[in-house]
Parts: structure tokens; sequence; C-alpha cells
């Protein structure tokens, strides 16, 4: 769900209406199939984690155009044939997809879409917007998971995210990759992710002490509080919080955790766990929030800090290390005039796509780990078909899936990926092939095309 409530219809480049009126005047019977994948995987990647099904989903279920937009092509140049078409205009085409939360790798398909050659078309600007952000981030998000070792994770990420509707897609993504909450609340509101939050440095400039601060915060939170620490002196910001503490321990109240926001958090959480254990509070959890990424978890993990848990906020929602995907919308196959699908293929250098009605099949090991992917054309049957059929003319399949049952896939998924491929830095790169029907397929083509006059 997007806080974007207006008609999205028109949200497309234009080339897309300029080549459905080509279409219509030339073309209006040619059924087509695309694909959409992401071409190459971004720096220190291994893998992909799918997201953004749901917005593509909701858009081509309402996908109208309305008065006012047509006015507005009108003025643009566009023939009023062609705009009285596009009045009418529903999605009416098949869509199958890989289940979101699924682990993905280069070149295979993540959507399929087949229908009329103009209505597939049209869709492609929107959908590949959709997939892009919250692929980035959902992927960048496992791996923070991945660094944090079962620690919880929660985001932070709204008051630097690039703009509202990305704030809403990176708690979104995050939480399907893991991420134990979020302290967006709209976010939380929409998609039922657990809210958190704690203070911000100027509450506690804002009173006369930092130990008044913390007595005023606790008082009106007796049960949840977690104090932010490091406003002045990090060791002072403790002692205040114990003392606090205490006064509140003796009616009944406990104190939930304190944050470390600054400085060298391996340090400073060592010190905060001596003294809080000194003083009878080893049930108090450290948080940690500053910049964090990844890299900088995996180090604080290596060094042994005792750290519960971590809030993560720029470098994650801007996927800050690999800030875009080569996600890729493209054309697989189109029928002749008599109505018979033919497979189409680029051969442009280092942008070869692959020809047919595709799927991707996984193939796994007697552990259950994921062994070797294959992309093959659908009538094969060389692994597990990891595309689904989500739409059938225009309707949906089956409703949208719960956000916990996505956060499920990806789990599961993650928990089928080896070690070698989860690594952080230099991972194994795993093996996608081309089954040998396509093989044969995209040799038959090249041989064609190479042919004078083809």
């Amino acid at each position: 769900m997007s806080i974007l409530n207006n008609n999205l219809s028109l949200l497309m480049d234009l080339y897309e209406l300029t080549m459905a009126q080509s279409y219509y005047r030339h073309r209006f019977k040619a059924q087509a199939t695309f694909d959409l994948f992401v071409r190459h995987l971004p720096p220190n990647r291994s893998y992909l984690v799918f997201a953004g099904l749901e917005d593509v989903l909701r858009y081509l279920k309402n996908l109208k155009f309305s008065q006012e937009d047509l006015d507005y092509l009108e003025r643009l140049g566009f023939g009023e044939d062609f705009l009285t078409y596009l009045g009418r205009l529903r999605f009416h085409g098949d869509v199958w997809a890989m289940p979101e939360g699924s682990v993905f790798f280069p070149g295979e398909p993540v959507i399929r879409v087949t229908g009329s050659l103009i209505e597939a078309q049209i869709i492609e600007s929107f959908l590949l917007n959709a997939v892009n952000l919250s692929t980035m981030v959902a992927s960048k998000a496992s791996r923070i998971m991945i660094a944090a070792g079962g620690r919880g994770v929660y985001d932070f990420s709204l008051r630097r995210a690039q703009g509202i509707d990305a704030a809403l897609k990176v708690a979104r993504s995050a939480f399907i990759s893991g991420f134990s909450g979020t302290s967006n609340v709209l976010a939380s509101k929409l998609y039922g992710i657990p809210a958190v939050g704690t203070m911000a440095h100027s509450f506690v400039l804002s009173f006369s002490s930092e130990a008044e601060s913390f007595r005023a915060f606790f008082e009106t939170f007796p049960n949840k509080s977690i104090l932010l620490v490091d406003t002045y002196s990090i060791q002072e910001g403790i002692k205040n919080a114990i003392r606090v503490a205490g006064e509140f321990r003796a009616r009944g109240h406990m104190l939930q955790g304190i944050r470390l926001d600054s400085g060298n958090l391996a340090q400073q959480a060592r010190m905060a766990r001596r003294m809080l254990n000194e003083s009878n509070f080893k049930e108090v959890k450290i948080f940690a929030s500053g910049d964090l990424d990844e890299y900088k978890i995996e180090k604080l993990a290596a060094s042994g800090a005792p750290i519960d848990d971590f809030g993560v906020g720029t470098r994650m929602g801007a996927s800050a290390d690999a800030p875009s995907l080569d996600v890729i919308y493209k054309l697989a196959e189109v029928t002749n005039e008599g109505g018979v699908f033919l497979p189409t293929m680029k051969f442009s250098r280092n942008k070869v796509t692959l020809p047919g009605r595709k799927q991707v099949f996984r193939c796994f090991d007697k552990r259950g780990f994921c062994k070797e992917d294959i992309i093959g054309l659908e009538h094969e049957n060389p692994g597990e078909p990891l595309l689904k059929k989500v739409m059938h003319a225009g309707e949906l399949v089956c409703g949208l899936r719960p956000l916990s049952e996505i956060k499920e896939t990806a789990a599961r998924n993650m928990s089928s990926l080896r070690k070698e491929y989860r690594l952080l830095r230099r991972g194994a790169s795993y093996p996608v092939l081309l089954s040998k029907d396509l093989k044969k397929l995209v040799a038959g083509l090249a041989r064609h095309l190479k042919k004078p006059g083809s």
C-alpha cells in the first residue's frame, strides 16, 4: 500500500504511450510476453531478495485512465482514436512471479507478463520503479540481518529516506528481510509492523538535567522506557539511567534498555554492560544506533560488543553502498500476423536477452541447500519452478499475501543459501544455467538473425 492515493495510471515514461499509439494503429491485435529481471548484481552481492510485487499487483488491478488523464494526453498531441481506446483500457493480462521474499540471481525473470502488446508495454515504467527500490532495500536489509547474527534490528530510516513513499517501502522491505520493527508510525499502521522508538537528544536537552529528563520519560512510560545516554558524558549518562531505574524498580517498574548513538560503540557497550550488571540490571538491554550498516555491525559483532539490538537508518534506507539496481523489462515473444507467438531476442553487446516464455527452476542438494538455478522454457521441468501464476486475465489468482507470510518466505529462502553465498564481501557466484532447450532456441535465433536480409 502506498501513501500516493492519486491515480497512478500516468506514472510512466512518455515513450510507453508513443509506442502504444503506434501499436494501436499498426499492431493492435498483437500479444506479447515481457520478462522483468536484474541484469547484474551490485558490488559485494551474491544474491537479491525480491520485493515490490504487492505494489505491482495493486497497480495492475486498478489500472484505469481518468478523463483528466485523457484530457492531458490530448494536450500532448495523442490522437482521439487512441485516447478513446485508453479510456476503456483495463489490464487483462496474465502475470507469473516469484513469491515476494524469494532469493533470486542475475538474469532470472522474477515477473513474467503475457497479454496484449499495448497493455504489457505501458506498465513497464511502473513495474521497474516498484521492484527497484523495494528489492534493493530488502537485499540490503537481509545483509544487515546476517551481520547482526540473531540480534534484533529496527528500521530508523524515515527521516533520511528519499521521499515519503520511499520511507514506507523501506520499512516494509526491511521487515520482509527480518527487521523486528520500525520507527515509522504510518508504516506501522499500514503494514502491521511493530512500532518502536526511544527518545531524541532534544528531549534530554529540554530539561534542566539529564536525570530529570530520564525521570520524566520513565514516569510517562514506566514499563517501556529506553533511555538515550550519550547526550553529555556516556559514563554519567549510564549512571543517571541506573539511578533513575533504581527509583522506579522500587515501585515495580523496570527499565527496558539504554541506547548508545555515538562514539566507540563497542567500548561504550562493554562499559555500559559492566555498570548495569554491577547494579543488578542484567536484564536491561543495550541498543546501538548511529550510521550503522552491515559492515559496521559485523565489526561490532566480531569484537564481542555486548549489544542486544541495533537501530539502522540512513545507510540501509538508501542502500548506501549499492544505491541502484540494473532492473530490466524486456520483450521475450510476440505474435505474428497469424497470431502465432514468435520468440524475440536482443543481441546488443553486454545486453543480450533470452527469448521465449521462460520459467526459473531451482535445484537443491541432499541437505536442502540451493545447488543451482536453471532458466528454461515453460514446458521444461529440470527443478522446482519458481514463477507462480498470480494474475489471470487481469484478476488476482488469490488474495494478496500477508506481510508475515512474505517475511517467512524470505527467512526460508535465506536459510537455504549456503554460507559462501551469504558472505558480506567476496561471496561466491551462485550458478545460474540455461536449459538445453533454451540454449537450442538461442542458437537457432542467432543463426537466423545472421542470415542476409534477416
